[in-house]
């Protein structure tokens, strides 16, 4: 049987949102089985939760928010991909403010907090989700589509114009596992145009945003001193954020993506659409560890 995990220990982090520029603190909790991931606005109250769920998601502006009347939780997508590279099921997420740190662009300062936190199995049955029926979400020129396959498979297309994109890699596909997530996935950081920077700070966003949390491309390139982690970084962080938002489905998926375009608010309404749709998916408990995604 593939059991439930949580996390080991208690660990704590803090750094800058990216879009309100405050500091926050971030302190990982084991959970009992069941419980799930739930975010916890300390600054609030100890009962002012939202948990981690596509019918929770309020905004997918730049980056993926929850939600639960007054009480929000903004840029989730990189820890909730970390934890889904991890295969962690029940976690607390306590905060010290409306927004997750930027941290340094990508997931991996959230995979070595989980590292440091270790893993626990619990003693319960891992539930998936298995997508039996193809289900595809459309919204202009953004495409985006869940098939079944024996394994959790990402598959994006990009297609900027800007002619630094000349010579990037604009597609990838991935058969996600814990070991590829964390080597090839997590190091991927966000990135953007230096005039869109400074158009979201006109509207007093971004405030956080720097090179040292993000690439950030102009006429002539890349800005950022230290060049890229991978050759095919951008791409790579659009898998990232894909793997972050269908991890909003409540447990992991056994089924393949593929994403045209797409960013957060495709990926949330595919997501939905999948989950509206019980002919669409199955939920199901496994013996084997064969599965890559467990």
């Amino acid at each position: 049987m593939i059991a439930q995990k949580t996390l080991a220990s208690t660990v704590c982090t803090e750094g800058v949102g990216l879009h309100s520029g405050a500091s926050v603190q971030v302190v990982l909790r084991p959970a009992a089985v069941r419980t799930g991931i739930v975010f916890r606005r300390l600054d609030i109250c100890r009962s002012a939760v939202v948990k981690a769920s596509a019918a929770n998601v309020v905004s997918t502006r730049l980056a993926t928010t929850l939600g639960v009347g007054e009480v929000q939780v903004a840029t989730v997508e990189h820890l909730m991909a970390a934890f889904s590279g991890f295969g962690v099921d029940n976690a607390y997420v306590d905060l010290s403010g409306p927004e997750l740190p930027i941290m340094d662009g990508s997931a991996e300062p959230f995979v070595r907090l989980i590292e440091s936190a270790g893993i626990e199995e619990q003693a319960s049955p891992k539930r998936f989700l298995r997508v039996v029926r193809e289900v595809s979400y459309t919204d202009g020129s953004a495409v985006s589509k869940l098939v079944p396959h024996d394994g959790f498979r990402v598959e994006y297309t990009m297609n900027y114009k800007h002619p630094f994109f000349a010579t990037q890699r604009q597609h990838i596909a991935v058969d996600v596992s814990p070991d590829a997530f964390v080597r090839d996935i997590s190091r991927a950081r966000t990135f953007g145009f230096l005039e869109d920077m400074q158009a979201l700070r006109a509207e007093g966003l971004a405030r956080g945003g720097s090179l040292d949390n993000a690439i950030v491309i102009d006429e002539d390139g890349i800005m950022n001193d230290d060049g890229l982690r991978y050759e095919d970084e951008f791409v790579k962080h659009k898998v990232l954020d894909v793997i972050g938002d269908l991890y909003l489905c409540g447990a992991p998926i056994i089924g393949a993506f593929s994403g045209y375009l797409s960013g957060h608010r495709a990926n949330n309404a595919l997501l939905l659409r999948l989950l509206d749709d019980p002919g669409a998916f199955e939920a199901v408990t496994l013996e084997s560890t064969a599965y890559g995604g467990a």
